[in-house]
């Protein structure tokens, strides 16, 4: 995937999970989980566009971390939600299952990564 798709997707990411909550039932329950999942879903797309700018690769994978981080526990929020609003599960089901990729490829990224630092130079 290319780093501008990425870029894009982690921004989508961020405005669907935003226009959700726009959706659901704001009561005593849901404002709380809103509030918190509306900052991690944007700090997935803030910390990535961090990453790109990273000094090193150490530093890339630490800030590729805290997106991995960001993007888990919006997804844990998600699948909160869909538990507490089952009545809007099929408008949440997409949202877990993309930031699920997404985290897919935060992981795959920090083991590429990982790997290029750990093979000896030539």
């Amino acid at each position: 995937m290319a780093v501008q798709d990425l870029k894009q997707r982690t921004f989508l990411f961020a405005v669907a999970v935003s226009k959700l909550t726009a959706t659901l039932p704001y009561n005593t329950i849901n404002r709380e989980h809103f509030r918190q999942i509306i900052r991690s879903s944007a700090s997935v797309g803030a910390n990535y566009r961090a990453a790109r700018r990273a000094k090193s690769d150490a530093d890339f994978i630490n800030k590729l971390k805290i997106v991995e981080e960001e993007t888990d526990e919006t997804v844990y929020f998600l699948e909160l939600l869909a538990a507490l609003n089952s009545e809007e599960r099929d408008a949440i089901v997409p949202l877990i299952n993309e930031g699920t990729e997404i985290l897919k490829i935060i992981v795959a990224s920090i083991t590429t990564v990982r790997n290029k630092i750990s093979q000896p130079k030539k």
